[in-house]
């Protein structure tokens, strides 16, 4: 019996001389690639920038992302005409939304749609935020697209980006690397872009689309070439605030993994405020890349103020009524008629103001942009 035992004994220091061995011998885990900027960095590429100021841009006469981009419906001119009203709103930036399967279709004749747009752009004093990816929208296909739906909010034909079928496999995702890490090559030097935004709202989820481990595998994509350009993803909403849902795991990759804080607040004053001096802590520059719902309390007077005061770029959704309607308050119904004060937009599609007293407000704090953050109740850089 002893003998056995003692066998027994040795078997087991055997196997676990050989475990150890094993765990030893195995590799180490590959580390993530990460070169996400310091904060000292973003601050000091953010210290010689001009006050961010412009819109949300889809051209009056596209229904969504395809239609803008597509040969059939690319439309200079029109695009020339609204950069300009930009420029005489003394405007300086624009946000455009991109899309994968204009760049699978020809990568090459969209790139060129790009430098065109790009060109046009720095031609009226604007430089360019580009944004991959958006839960909101639909699954549209290229070629001639749908009219918008009548009385509704964005026409209902924006598209979202990427599919959900890839978004939820892996295996697809090495083809949107492609095309991410071509337009970021292509352009990762270009002063006409001022930032790239690579997952927009991530914790706006729908149609059971969680872009949690899709976004970081953005990042990761992205870091790879590691554009001049600072890289950022928005948040939706400042966490709890008007019921909403708080999805801590996405907000933590998109603050803590950004190179620049970006955010959308469509709320009051009050609310804006809350939610700058809440992202001042991570002591990184912000833009506030949406706002500007007016039935919400979110106006050119009550908010551009603030946002000029702390120096947080300043991006209201939309510029010239056309396709996407955006006169319409989210929810909207067609029954309803004409709203009364619109809620996004600021020129009819001929082009006259839909309130002239706005305009003068906008020039009024646009022209002198120095001033921006001289008096900032939130500092980054304490």
């Amino acid at each position: 019996m002893k003998k056995i035992l003692m066998l027994v004994a040795i078997a087991g220091l055997c196997l676990s001389a050989e475990a150890a061995k094993k765990k030893k011998a195995a590799p180490e885990p590959v580390q993530p690639v990460c070169t996400q900027w310091t904060p000292e960095q973003a601050r000091a590429w953010w210290a010689d920038k001009e006050w961010p100021v412009g819109c949300c841009f889809v051209p009056s006469y596209a229904v969504n992302q395809f239609e803008m981009w597509q040969d059939e419906t690319f439309n200079l001119p029109v695009l020339d005409k609204e950069f300009g009203l930009c420029e005489e709103l003394g405007f300086n930036l624009v946000r455009i939304y991109l899309h994968e399967k204009l760049w699978w279709a020809d990568a090459e004749g969209f790139k060129k749609k790009i430098d065109k747009v790009l060109e046009c752009c720095a031609s009226h004093g604007l430089k360019v935020t580009f944004t991959f990816c958006t839960n909101g929208g639909s699954e549209q296909e290229l070629g001639p697209q749908p009219g918008p739906k009548p009385g509704i909010h964005g026409g209902g034909r924006w598209c979202c980006s990427p599919s959900t079928e890839m978004m939820n496999n892996p295996e697809l995702w090495p083809q949107f690397k492609a095309y991410l890490q071509d337009i970021l090559r292509t352009y990762g030097n270009d002063d006409r872009i001022l930032y790239w935004c690579l997952q927009n709202e991530p914790e706006n989820i729908k149609k059971g689309r969680d872009p949690l481990e899709w976004m970081k595998a953005l990042y990761q994509w992205a870091w790879e070439v590691r554009p001049s350009q600072p890289l950022s993803s928005p948040v939706w909403q400042r966490p709890g605030y008007n019921g909403a849902t708080t999805k801590l795991d996405e907000i933590l990759v998109a603050l803590g993994w950004s190179d620049i804080i970006t955010f959308h607040c469509y709320y009051g004053p009050a609310e804006l405020e809350t939610f700058i001096k809440m992202l001042s802590r991570f002591h990184r520059p912000m833009v506030c890349q949406e706002y500007m719902g007016r039935t919400l309390g979110s106006t050119f007077e009550f908010c551009m103020p603030i946002l000029k005061r702390e120096k947080v770029g300043a991006l209201n959704w939309g510029l010239v009524e056309g396709k996407c309607k955006y006169r319409y308050p989210w929810g909207h119904k067609p029954e309803q008629g004409e709203p009364e004060i619109w809620f996004h937009s600021i020129f009819w599609e001929d082009y006259t103001p839909w309130r002239e007293s706005e305009i003068v407000f906008i020039k009024a704090e646009t022209a002198d942009k120095t001033v921006a953050g001289k008096k900032a109740k939130y500092p980054i850089d304490k």
